[in-house]
Parts: C-alpha cells; sequence; structure tokens
C-alpha cells in the first residue's frame, strides 16, 4: 500500500486528540517523506473487556494504517501480570497468569471492530520479556534513576502518604520501554498518563542503538460517573456491549463530555463537530447531540441497522417512560436481590449492587427496593436499576 502523505491528514493524525507529541517536528517530516513508519500500541489485559477510553489511541492507530503505516499491537500478557501503576493511587496488585490469558482471549476480536487486524502486526510481549535475565535488566535499568521514578505526580503522592511502593512497580517502565526496542517501533501511542514509560522506549532504543522513537500521548476520557473511565471504578461503556447497552451509556454521560466524546471516540468530521459545538453554544437541546452522538457510536461498533434499532429502543423506554417489551431474563443461582444484580450483569459487583440499593436506584415490578435483604423476588418479576437498565426473572 503506498503511503499516503496529504499535508492535511497528517495534521489531522498530529492533531485531533493529541495532548503531546514528542518530537512533532521530526515525526511531521517522516510523515510526509513517505516512509512505512512502525507504530506500536500496547494494551495490557487487566480486564476482558476494551473500553471506549481505550478507542482513543486504537482510532489513532487506525489513522495511521489508513495513511498505509505498519501497525504494532501489543498485547501486554507479560507486563498485565506484572502491572502498571501509571494511573493508580494505590498499588495495582499482581494478577495471575491464568487471569491474564482468561483476560485476553477476545482482545484481537475487539481490536478489530476499530483496526483491520489482517494488515497489522500482533505481538505478545511475554515472548522477548519472559527471556531477560537479571544481567539485561540490570543494564537497563542502569539508565534511570530512582529520583526520575518518584517525581511521577502519583508515586510522589503515595509516597508522601505513606502508602506502599514496590520494587515491582520500578521495573514496569522498563518493560513497556523494552517492547519498543522487540518491534523497532518508530513511532509509540499512549495516554499522557503514560509520559514516563514511552519516554522509557526512547531512552531503552538509544541503548540498543536504535532510533528513539517519536510519541503520541492522547488525553483520557471520563467514564458514565464524570471520572477517567476504568474497568476497576465500573464506569466503562465497553467495545463488545450490546448495541441497547452502548446507545444508553453514552446517554448516561455528562452534558460537558459531549463535544470530547465527538472528538476523541468518533471519526466525525472537525467541521460537522464544530457545527454541533456551535449549536450548543447557540441553546441546543444536549440531549438531541447526545442521541446523535450515541448512534454514531454505536453505529462504528455494530451497524447503521443496530444503531437506529438501539436509538428508537433508547427513546421509547427511556424518553416516554415505557417498560421495554424486549427485556433479557435470567435465571439466577438464588432469587436474592444482590445475587439477580450482579448475574445479569445489571451491577459490577455486589458493592456496586448494595450501593445502587442505598440510593434507591432498584425496582422491582416498579416498587423501589428499601434494603438488599430484600427476599420477595419470583419467577416473572421485573428487576430494574436506574431507568435504562431491566432484566426479568425466570
Amino acid at each position: 500500500m503506498k503511503i499516503n502523505t496529504d499535508p492535511k491528514k497528517i495534521e489531522e493524525l498530529l492533531t485531533r486528540g493529541v495532548e503531546e507529541v514528542i518530537d512533532k517536528e521530526n515525526l511531521r517530516k517522516k510523515l510526509l517523506s513517505g516512509k512505512k513508519l512502525r507504530v506500536k500500541l500496547g494494551i495490557d489485559p487487566t480486564s476482558p473487556n476494551i473500553h471506549i477510553g481505550r478507542s482513543i489511541p486504537l482510532l489513532k492507530l487506525r489513522d495511521f494504517q489508513e495513511l498505509g503505516h505498519q501497525l504494532v499491537f501489543i498485547i501486554g500478557d507479560f507486563t498485565g501480570v506484572v502491572g502498571d501503576t501509571s494511573d493508580k493511587d494505590s498499588e495495582r496488585p499482581m494478577l495471575s497468569k491464568e487471569k491474564v490469558r482468561e483476560n485476553m482471549k477476545d482482545y484481537i476480536k475487539q481490536a478489530a471492530k476499530i483496526i483491520d487486524m489482517d494488515k497489522c502486526e500482533a505481538r505478545y510481549n511475554s515472548e522477548w520479556l519472559a527471556k531477560l535475565g537479571y544481567w539485561e535488566i540490570s543494564n537497563q535499568a542502569d539508565n534511570f534513576s530512582l529520583a526520575e521514578f518518584i517525581a511521577r505526580e502519583n508515586i510522589h503522592r503515595r509516597l508522601d502518604a505513606s502508602t506502599r511502593v514496590s520494587l515491582r512497580e520500578l521495573l514496569y517502565p522498563l518493560m513497556q520501554g523494552y517492547d519498543s526496542v522487540a518491534v523497532k517501533a518508530d513511532v509509540e501511542i499512549g495516554g499522557t498518563d503514560q509520559r514516563f514509560n514511552l519516554l522509557a522506549g526512547r531512552t531503552l532504543q538509544g541503548v540498543y542503538k536504535q532510533e528513539a522513537q517519536d510519541i503520541i500521548m492522547g488525553p483520557l476520557l471520563e467514564g458514565t460517573d464524570g471520572r477517567k473511565m476504568s474497568s476497576s471504578w465500573g464506569n466503562t461503556i465497553d467495545l463488545s456491549a450490546s448495541a441497547n447497552d452502548m446507545f444508553g451509556k453514552v446517554m448516561s454521560i455528562s452534558d460537558d463530555f459531549i463535544v470530547k466524546y465527538f472528538i476523541l471516540a468518533t471519526r466525525v468530521s472537525l467541521e460537522a463537530i464544530e457545527l454541533s459545538k456551535k449549536e450548543l453554544a447557540d441553546g441546543a437541546n444536549p440531549r438531541d447531540l447526545k442521541i446523535k452522538l450515541a448512534h454514531e457510536i454505536v453505529k462504528m461498533y455494530h451497524s447503521e441497522k443496530f444503531a437506529q434499532e438501539a436509538q428508537e429502543y433508547f427513546i421509547s423506554t427511556f424518553s416516554k417512560r415505557e417498560t421495554p417489551s424486549d427485556i433479557p431474563a435470567i435465571k439466577p443461582s438464588s432469587y436474592d436481590i444482590i445475587t439477580i444484580l450482579v448475574e445479569s450483569k445489571i451491577c459490577a459487583s455486589k458493592g456496586d449492587a448494595r450501593r445502587q440499593i442505598e440510593q434507591g436506584g432498584v425496582k422491582v415490578n416498579g416498587i423501589r427496593v428499601e434494603t438488599q435483604n430484600f427476599a420477595s423476588i419470583k419467577k416473572g418479576d421485573v428487576v430494574q436499576k436506574g431507568s435504562r437498565f431491566f432484566v426479568r426473572v425466570k
């Protein structure tokens, strides 16, 4: 495939949903030269689902792919066990190898919703990281100081609070950095929270006599509760979600994030987004623009047909306050409210279910559940969370 060097497309690639580029002018020259670049993105399978927050770098990968460049998609089956602490205010526990294998089984399929995996180099970093010994790891570590590591904002904050920071956490940037060496990356894509790890790749490439990769960092996306989208907080919109669930969750985001979602999580033209932004400023109902956003996102991951059906379902069910006619059914292992909420996946965990009940967000046959010990659920009852989630007990 011939490399596309259209200056307009290159400028959008370098600016849309981008917080920082290192080294921007160098990367621009390479893109304009027609050189085929190796563009790397790594994702650790710490959860079974890739969420829309992760779509930001995946969409940037697709932008590179559409210009003709070679993508390298790394599934961190080794780093996923160790755990990255870049965006955490506490120590991330190690995962078992079995748990990581279970989490990553559908990662290629999920990533394929955005990028063409037939033209992408998919790698697992245990391929090279599992082979490293103390000699090479020590040689890599010698290029970084402890002061550099603890200067990171979240690590500094944890140390000030006398919160434990394990030596294991110091090793993660070396691993991500060595990934870039192993695949000979020309460009790495990541979030702003990954800055130290991304720069570690440049450092280690120099140690191994490779040209330092350029870096594109994108912003982080807020989830359905307004906090950073994170699987551990249960505020995600997953790429594998059903059309109706995906549409409803997009509709639940804050109005403040409509334009941001359009820019980061879709490829609607920037000109069209500017018009939407102007409509909002001129007093348009945010709900109408959010419906357009939800429709666009569902169309990306399902189809126009499913997006239209999900839109109609949402409007008839939630805008008109009708009870849906096609409520999913579940045969729970136990007929208590907590079990039903968790096994139906209406709630992410038992703790989440208890919180929803305490906040008055759970109903059975339209009657609010006042206590988690609610025990009168029987076959045929409809359990509801909020205004969007229903399940029928069978």
